[in-house]
């Protein structure tokens, strides 16, 4: 299939195709939607293996920021990058100004982040290039690692989800397994503990697990037993696609909500089987939308305070999408795609009223 068949498929505005020989840099920048603003997306460096992968990637990760942005309220639209290559071997600081360069061309209409394989410090040199940069560090302006606050709004999500399918003001002796526990799990079992949750823990690395399980009062699980196990929250806080067609049949729990991006493998079809099976899913692009919210702020100041506070508004984002699924007998996933849409289409009719 053409990138321009692609593109039309999913909406897309625009793709750009990025080649610089002379410091290595092979990259595609994919803006899905700036009806609310310009597009806002993180910068992905992976060893893909072809094109196709790439490109497939970046237009559907861009797509999921028009609808995270939208949903959380946010002036923005959805925009992401990829760049080409192995981000342990081929990272310089001539690459990232160079693609500093091709982001500021773009004149503002998208925004770049950091994202899977890229960090801080890539990010302060893309700043040397552009203003048109966030996912930066505390010291030159920016809100820093977004990893607590996304934690902090997958906490809240949680909270929200367990009042509804329980009527429950806390997660107080809940059974919780959290799989992953990199900076955003960890973060997050701080919080659960905190409320006195029961949590179990599951990693690949085992010196992680080790080190969270001295550090807190929770349990490892092997991967082998995580889906089996019977617990009120399920919470994937690392890869995607862990309900897939293998796992989903296995699952004991009663609520998904977890920071990790697409959680489910096929959003359509295995967002109606939890529907069936009555287990209350909350769609991931709501529940961990604190990292967004996090670098967004930084666009025009960053304020600590106010991120807390439109983090907070995630509680009743999940409450809403869960009255709508139940009262439409619709999957919370496409509740809330639905809700997202409904802001975009909202304000292309005001600017057409203009």
């Amino acid at each position: 299939m053409s990138t321009l068949t692609n593109m039309l498929n999913r909406g897309h505005e625009q793709v750009v195709y990025i080649n610089d020989p002379g410091v290595g840099l092979k990259a595609i920048i994919a803006i899905h939607d700036t009806t609310l603003g310009p597009s806002l997306g993180g910068c992905r460096m992976w060893n893909y293996g072809n094109e196709e992968e790439a490109l497939i990637d970046v237009l559907r990760l861009s797509k999921g920021m028009t609808y995270k942005a939208a949903i959380a309220g946010l002036k923005l639209g959805g925009g992401k990058s990829v760049i080409f290559g192995d981000s342990k071997k081929h990272k310089t600081s001539e690459l990232f100004q160079s693609f500093g360069r091709f982001v500021d061309s773009l004149g503002g209409k998208y925004i770049t982040a950091e994202d899977v394989g890229t960090t801080e410090q890539d990010m302060a040199v893309v700043k040397k290039e552009t203003k048109y940069v966030t996912g930066l560090s505390k010291k030159i302006g920016g809100g820093g690692d977004p990893s607590p606050i996304t934690a902090y709004g997958t906490y809240i999500g949680m909270q929200a989800s367990a009042h509804y399918k329980f009527n429950v003001s806390s997660l107080k002796d809940m059974k919780i397994i959290v799989q992953g526990v990199g900076s955003v799990g960890e973060s997050l079992i701080s919080h659960l503990c905190e409320d006195g949750a029961n949590v179990y823990i599951n990693d690949i690395d085992p010196e992680k697990l080790s080190r969270v399980s001295r550090k807190y009062d929770v349990k490892i699980v092997s991967l082998e037993d995580v889906y089996d196990l019977d617990v009120d929250i399920y919470a994937p806080c690392a890869l995607g696609a862990t309900v897939n067609d293998l796992t989903i049949n296995r699952l004991r729990c009663s609520i998904i909500a977890g920071a990790a991006n697409n959680i489910l493998l096929d959003p359509v079809k295995h967002g109606l089987e939890l529907m069936n099976r009555n287990i209350l899913f909350a769609p991931d692009y709501v529940i961990n939308a604190g990292g967004l919210i996090n670098v967004a702020n930084e666009i025009e100041g960053y304020d600590e305070v106010k991120v807390k506070t439109d983090t907070e508004k995630i509680y009743d984002t999940l409450l809403n999408i869960y009255v709508m699924s139940e009262n439409e007998k619709i999957p919370t996933v496409e509740a809330s795609d639905k809700l997202a849409q409904q802001i975009i289409d909202k304000k292309k009719l005001e600017l057409h009223k203009i």
